[in-house]
Order: C-alpha cells, then sequence, then structure tokens
C-alpha cells in the first residue's frame, strides 16, 4: 500500500488516498525536504541518486545499497592498546595511567 501523490515542481503533494501496491517511484527526497533536512543534505542525496541511476543504467544492475563495502581500514591505535590492555590485572594507578596513556592517542 502507498499514498498516491502527485509531483509539482520540485516539491510533492500527497493526496488523500490510499492505493494498493507499491508506489511508481520513491519519494524519499521529497519527504526529506518536508521534513526540513538541510537544503545541502538533499541536494548531495539527489547528486548521489543521479550517480545511482547512470551506473544502474550503463551496467544494467541496480546498486545494493544495503551492502557493505569493502574496505580496508586499519585499527585506531587506541584499539590496539586496548585490545593488550588486561584491566583485571592493573592496579587502580596503573588504570588511571593507562586512561591518560589512551586519551594521548586521541589528541
Amino acid at each position: 500500500m502507498h499514498l498516491d501523490a502527485v509531483e509539482h515542481g520540485d516539491g510533492i503533494v500527497f493526496l488523500h488516498s490510499v492505493e494498493e501496491g507499491p508506489a511508481s517511484q520513491s519519494y524519499g527526497l521529497q519527504v526529506a525536504q518536508l521534513a526540513g533536512i538541510p537544503r545541502s543534505v538533499v541536494a548531495a542525496a539527489k547528486r548521489k541518486l543521479v550517480q545511482l541511476e547512470q551506473q544502474s543504467v550503463s551496467t544494467g544492475l541496480q546498486a545494493d545499497l544495503f551492502a557493505v563495502p569493502e574496505v580496508s581500514v586499519p585499527p585506531h591505535p587506541v584499539l590496539e592498546v586496548l585490545m593488550d590492555t588486561e584491566p583485571d590485572e592493573m592496579s587502580p594507578k596503573q588504570a588511571l595511567e593507562a586512561l591518560y596513556k589512551l586519551k594521548g592517542l586521541l589528541d
């Protein structure tokens, strides 16, 4: 089910009728605009949508928007220190020193 809608310029007018089946297109960007999402964010989303649509046309495949990209990011130095830390084996003073060391890695 979906709300029937009519596009008007760059905006949208939702009609007061509920229709069976899926909508003919997504109105997510228009709804975001109505919800007060900053114009710069909506504009960036429109550019991304155009890019994805062009990619879909050129490859004949629709991109999987929910696929996790394969990106190899090295772990943050704080995580490396935390993984090597054994808090149960530390004195309160050692634990405090470790916290300051971690804080220093964030600066």
